[in-house]
């Protein structure tokens, strides 16, 4: 797994400033004031610092942004950035100034002299999270990342503050690894591997082969992975932190290891992208991993289902008609679209297994979210406003885009089957809504549940504020979050 660089809290010993290598960052606010660690290296430079807070460029420069001033005179390190940013900034606002520290970082030592700065944990998370690089695959000799030190005020509580946002990078990193990771390393053998490897961190992993699957009655599910070579799995997590006979929340993810479309196959044309249709069980096992390493004091269980959607001889045809564990037939009208007959079975299974208090389901379900929405926010389907309320006010906290869609009855009636119980795609017109409808005749009455379609934001083509580009680890920040505003304590 890649590991997020180090990040240690100092106390700011002023005399060391000039010795640094690498980069030293400072902190200056838009008014230009330099706290005692900048006024060092003013003096260290020979105002080279106070010249540049004076210049236009400075002033140009909106909160958050970092400029560089390259081998500063009287100083070892080979640059010094200069860091705009309120002395007292928000959660968010601390977060990307700690991304940009680390996007320009380069693989060198890192001293930031944050002084007495609000939220410095918040900084340390962005550092972290920006921090990241998927190399496994790469032959070149592969540098040390290099740590980052953090100066401040109150390093010990600093760091004790940290502790927990750091345990959720980590959890971002598992999710970006898993969704980065190519289809002939990542197989469904090897998703499942991993996950059960977390007994390690104190969860505990069951794995639940084709033959429990089909003694269960997935049929739904299975149908999706029989067309492949690799056998279908589901993967359950419990993270036990709560009281004893507390229900838990239940995660469920999408986990199509690799997505050709089946008999319905895709075009050609960026099938090579299909590797991140595990998406959603990607972010499921991260959130796992992050709640149990910060010994999260909740009660959550995450479900996977671990498929691969293969064209052979013995695939699910277009019109074939499966049945699901509910018991409900399903017409499958379009092969492709097979994550809604993965999840409908996976959900099943967990409110009949768990009768948890909520359920939020994830998966890069539909491209018609991407015409909604873009790759700025998932498309988020409720049917409990107080879920939806509290998801939406934490992915907000998290600075993760989620926007509520709608659901109704006109939408369900286009799922209508003449031969079958339902079909498994309403066709083009809202296809994300649909899609969402289909998911929700497998939610229980009065159970309340969540769809997040994030097939916008599980892989991006660019960078974005917390990731280069590839995986981001959407929804891992976000649902820890929600379990630690709504189910902790």
């Amino acid at each position: 797994m890649t590991a997020p660089i180090s990040i240690r809290f100092v106390a700011t010993d002023l005399d060391l400033i000039a010795a640094q290598r690498g980069r030293v960052a400072v902190i200056v606010d838009s008014e230009g004031k330099l706290d005692p660690g900048a006024r060092r290296v003013n003096r260290l430079s020979k105002g080279a610092l106070a010249r540049f807070v004076g210049s236009e460029r400075f002033d140009k420069m909106k909160d958050g942004e970092v400029a560089s001033i390259a081998c500063p005179v009287g100083m070892e390190a080979e640059a010094l950035d200069v860091l705009r940013l309120s002395r007292r900034p928000s959660e968010t606002e601390a977060r990307k100034a700690g991304a940009a520290l680390a996007k320009v970082k380069g693989g060198k030592d890192q001293l930031i002299l944050a002084g007495n700065l609000r939220r410095v944990e918040q900084l340390a998370q962005g550092i972290a999270l920006r921090g990241y690089d998927f190399t496994d695959h790469k032959t070149a000799d592969k540098e040390e990342n290099a740590e980052t030190v953090i100066a401040c005020s109150k390093p010990e509580e600093a760091a004790e503050a940290a502790a927990p946002l750091l345990a959720v990078a980590e959890g971002v990193f598992f999710t970006r690894d898993l969704i980065n990771e190519p289809a002939n390393v990542l197989t469904t053998t090897e998703f499942a591997a991993r996950l059960q490897a977390m007994t390690d961190i104190g969860l505990k992993v069951e794995v639940l082969e084709e033959k429990d699957l089909e003694k269960l009655g997935m049929g739904s599910l299975l149908s999706v992975g029989q067309g492949s070579d690799s056998p279908s799995k589901v993967v359950v997590m419990q993270w036990q932190g709560g009281e004893k006979d507390t229900p838990p929340l239940a995660l469920v993810g999408k986990g199509v290891v690799f997505d050709t479309g089946g008999i319905s196959l895709k075009p050609a044309a960026g099938m090579e992208d299909m590797t991140m249709d595990m998406g959603g069980a990607g972010v499921v096992s991260g959130v796992m991993r992050a709640l149990a390493l910060r010994k999260a004091k909740a009660n959550v269980v995450g479900l996977v289902g671990l498929v691969e959607n293969m064209p052979s001889g013995n695939a699910t045809r277009p019109g074939d008609v499966v049945k699901s564990m509910k018991g409900d037939t399903i017409e499958v009208i379009n092969t492709d679209a097979e994550g809604r007959l993965v999840l409908a079975d996976v959900l099943w299974y967990a409110q009949d297994r768990f009768n948890p208090s909520g359920v939020i389901d994830l998966a890069t379900l539909t491209g018609a979210i991407i015409i909604g929405l873009g790759h700025e926010n998932a498309g988020v389907f409720s049917n409990d406003d107080d879920l939806c309320k509290a998801f939406l006010k934490a992915a907000e906290a998290a600075d993760e885009g989620a926007w509520r869609m709608p659901l109704g009855q006109a939408y369900d009636d286009m799922l209508k089957s003449r031969i079958a119980d339902m079909k498994n795609t309403g066709g083009r017109p809202a296809g994300s809504i649909t899609a969402a409808q289909f998911l929700q005749r497998f939610i229980k009455d009065d159970m309340p549940w969540i769809h997040l379609d994030i097939a916008g934001v599980a892989s991006v083509k660019t960078d974005t504020s917390y990731a280069p580009k590839g995986a981001t680890g959407w929804g891992v920040m976000a649902l820890d979050r929600l379990v630690a505003d709504s189910y902790e304590g």
